[in-house]
């Protein structure tokens, strides 16, 4: 056997045995499944894991955008006519936030943090000074007081007579400073003279710089990666009690800084938020791309604040049979004291359009009031997100207040925020070389499929090159005349020509 018949045949059987295993790996998805397997223990909240220092300390910079809702005709309001309001903002806070007293706990397989928050302002962000711009909106302690004596006779009375003495009125104008960081309502100092409990100091943010929402206690990951980051408890409870069903006062999901790695389009998202007292959920969108990496978009749809007509798993969320709002609407109130607060997405985004109609000023548009999560679905990193939420003020009559005799029920717009991150260059950096190890690994048999299409092809060329070679040595060796004699020669070769021989005698 010649040295190029060898070559042809250990080609050959390179070709088969790297086409055989690559595609049977491909099909098996090996080594797709073991890098799958890799990133369930890797992604884990544990002491040096891949995640546990980004968790406790989020890289990217977070801001924190406060729009205001200024009113232009409180007094023709009062009397009858429709609201007008024009948006003020934004004015802009650089988020900073970390976990605090960070502990493993249930032998490690749950990890205990509070979440703390501060916000720095960044005037370069913001349209003017909160220090000095003057908003006109509604006077959230009064109708929170209002609220709170409503069917008392003797209680309304007093409280009416201390809103005039003080003059307290259902409209205040406060500083941008004031109606968020907090400021001394003169009415409720004076009932907090007589009821300590009730604080005299009211702000839309009070108390929230450099604080925290209470102890959370979350899953690992290590015995589920579908549990990264679920939250078991809050403030030691495992479910609610502000609302009137199980369902609604369920704890579901993360608390929006962590998600599972291996996201599919088809699941819904849960994200457990304090600030709305209640777990929300939300879909998948569409495919986007941010920094060059590739996400899934998630955002709530419109089922999540839907009426209970439209959902009826949302009537545990009405506070009373008669105070069940519509379509785009959540009262807070069991978790804010009883005060007549309304929570919604800005400007009544997704809500009943009799809430936009209502209120001259208003206008809904996905791009500005959408709430959405950019998740990249390999890791479940965030790569974007955009919460916005507004707070509102149920107005109505109210016995007892002569003040809102003339109101019609109104949701009354205060104030909406948009809390929005983008991940930054060094994690994305990270992101990406994580990414491509994954995209190597799970794609080696598609590498080792290409190398045996390689081989073929070569495996080809010998074959060609070898016949060729063949026809040119069976050309070269084939018999051919010497001359035109022989040719013509009938015994075909075997004349042998003599020269005749002298004659001796001549």
């Amino acid at each position: 056997m010649t040295r190029r018949s060898c070559a042809i045949y250990a080609v050959g059987i390179t070709c088969a045995g790297l086409l055989v295993i690559g595609i049977g790996l491909f099909v098996l998805q090996s080594f797709r499944t073991l890098m799958h397997n890799r990133l369930k223990k890797e992604i884990v909240l544990v002491e040096g894991s891949r995640v546990f220092e980004s968790w406790k300390t989020p890289p990217p910079p977070v801001y924190m955008e406060f729009f205001f809702f200024n009113v232009t005709n409180a007094d023709e309001f009062l009397n009858g006519a429709k609201p007008e309001v024009k948006q003020v903002g934004p004015y802009t806070y650089r988020e900073y936030r970390y976990k605090d007293n960070v502990s493993m706990v249930e032998n490690g397989t749950m990890v205990s943090a509070y979440n703390t928050k501060s916000f720095v302002f960044l005037q370069e962000r913001s349209v003017g000074d909160p220090a000095v711009d003057h908003i006109t909106t509604v006077n959230i302690p009064v109708w929170a007081v209002m609220n709170k004596v409503k069917g008392s006779f003797w209680k309304s009375s007093m409280v009416s007579v201390w809103m005039n003495t003080y003059k307290s009125g259902l409209f205040t104008t406060r500083t941008v400073d004031e109606l968020l960081w907090g400021y001394e309502d003169p009415l409720l100092a004076r009932i907090s003279s007589t009821t300590p409990e009730v604080g005299k100091i009211f702000g839309l943010m009070h108390k929230k710089n450099g604080s925290n929402d209470g102890e959370f206690v979350y899953h690992t990951g290590e015995q589920n990666y579908m549990d990264y980051g679920r939250v078991q408890t809050w403030k030691g409870q495992s479910t609610l009690t502000f609302w009137k069903s199980d369902q609604s006062n369920s704890i579901n999901g993360s608390d929006g800084s962590a998600f599972h790695p291996l996201l599919d389009k088809n699941e819904r998202i849960y994200i457990f938020t304090p600030d709305l007292c209640r777990s929300i959920y939300m879909e998948f969108e569409k495919e986007v791309e941010v920094k060059g990496i590739q996400a899934y978009r998630f955002t709530p749809p419109r089922s999540v604040m839907a009426s209970k007509e439209e959902n009826p798993a949302n009537e545990g969320f009405c506070v009373t049979p008669k105070e069940c709002l519509g379509t785009g609407l959540l009262k807070v109130s069991p978790c804010r004291n009883g005060a007549p607060v309304v929570a919604s997405f800005p400007h009544f985004y997704l809500g009943d359009d009799k809430y936009v109609a209502a209120i001259e000023g208003m206008s809904p548009q996905r791009q500005h009031h959408q709430t959405f999560l950019d998740l990249n679905p390999t890791t479940g990193v965030i790569v974007r997100a955009n919460k916005r939420a507004q707070i509102n003020v149920l107005m109505n009559r109210i016995t007892g207040f002569p003040k809102t005799r003339g109101l019609n029920d109104t949701i009354f717009p205060v104030m909406f925020l948009n809390e929005s991150v983008v991940i930054d260059e060094a994690s994305a950096a990270r992101v990406h070389k994580l990414l491509s190890i994954v995209n190597v690994v799970s794609n080696f048999p598609l590498m080792i499929v290409g190398l045996g299409v390689l081989m073929f092809l070569i495996l080809i060329v010998l074959l060609v090159l070898a016949r060729r070679q063949k026809t040119s040595t069976d050309e070269d060796t084939s018999y051919s005349p010497v001359n035109d004699k022989e040719k013509d020669d009938p015994n075909n070769g075997t004349y042998i020509g003599l020269t005749p021989k002298a004659d001796p005698q001549a």
